[in-house]
């Protein structure tokens, strides 16, 4: 019996040297890997900085996509998306426009011999956005400025007005929009009324802060002639003066550039048919004072035909009505 129990107690003793062993050498397995990893990362770094040295600048990809810029010196790993980030907040905010931009180039030579086309137009201006309107992309613009033509039949001389009118203004560093105010059928002209009609046609398309009305057979000679917004009305075309007259009556004067910079060149053409000059244009200038109050924006009827808006120009077309029968001369 005492046998018995004494190989029982020895089968035990085996049994738990056996576990023991087992135990330290699990330990002594774990001991000398994390010893090798260690080692491994101390050698990483080592190599990381080595090469950070002769490239302070590298980029790493992760296998999901997301990449990971190395900036050099001491050491940071940092995300793509984190670094523009904090480029974006740093990012200068542009400063405003100048009165008068450097890359003027004064008296220009205008000719209309020349081929001229909407596609070559176009080229020429590739920074322009569709509907004609365009704003400087290294500077914020001071104002806004809507450039108001009335139109008809006019597509040639409109060709040579855009070709040089848009790189004017763009030199100019001005925040612009140039509206075609079309006039429909073939009635009698009535420039003064498109005039009118465009101002309200365009405080519908966009916010701006003045007003430029412009022929389209006027070209100006000098980029120095700027299109900006002024404290009172401005005539840009000192050389052809016409109507003052309404303005004054109003109390404002007119301002005007210096005659050296404010010349226009004429696109020269026939007179249109359907618009010959009123007979009793001079007797409407005399009563001006008596029906400007009731004729104008107050009594302004017209319907709009359509709206389209071209790489180069929007193009508003108007229906404004057949006008009253002219007396017939005594």
């Amino acid at each position: 019996m005492s046998r018995l129990m004494l190989g029982k107690t020895l089968e035990r003793i085996c049994k738990a040297v056996l576990l023991l062993c087992l135990v330290h050498f699990l330990i002594m397995m774990i001991f000398y890997l994390d010893v090798y990893t260690q080692r491994f990362d101390i050698f990483s770094r080592f190599n990381t900085r080595n090469y950070s040295k002769m490239h302070q600048y590298f980029n790493i990809s992760k296998p999901n996509g997301t990449s990971l810029t190395f900036l050099g010196g001491e050491d940071h790993f940092v995300s793509s998306r984190k670094l523009e980030n904090n480029l974006t907040v740093t990012k200068k905010p542009l400063p405003m426009c100048p009165d008068v931009p450097q890359g003027l180039v004064g008296r220009l030579l205008i000719e209309f011999n020349s081929l001229m086309t909407m596609e070559k137009v176009q080229r020429e201006n590739p920074d322009v956005r569709e509907g004609g309107k365009y704003k400087p992309s290294d500077c914020i613009a001071k104002q806004r400025v809507a450039i108001i033509i009335p139109f008809r039949h006019r597509e040639h001389h409109l060709k040579f007005w855009l070709h040089y009118l848009h790189p004017i203004l763009r030199r100019q560093k001005i925040n612009y929009g140039i509206y075609i105010i079309n006039q429909h059928g073939e009635g009698m002209f009535n420039r003064a009324k498109l005039l009118n009609i465009g101002y309200m046609e365009v405080l519908k398309d966009a916010e701006y802060d003045c007003f430029v009305f412009s022929d389209v057979d006027l070209i100006p000679m000098d980029d120095r002639n700027l299109y900006h917004c002024y404290d009172q009305p401005r005539h840009f075309a000192i050389a052809m003066d016409k109507f003052g007259f309404r303005i004054t009556l109003k109390g404002m004067k007119v301002s005007r550039p210096d005659s050296k910079i404010g010349k226009y060149r004429m696109i020269k053409h026939e007179r249109d048919k359907h618009n010959e000059p009123n007979p009793q244009r001079f007797t409407k200038i005399q009563n001006t004072k008596v029906t400007m109050k009731q004729d104008g924006i107050n009594s302004l009827k017209y319907k709009l035909v359509n709206v389209a808006k071209y790489p180069m120009y929007t193009n508003i077309t108007v229906d404004i009505g057949t006008p009253p029968p002219r007396p017939s001369r005594g």
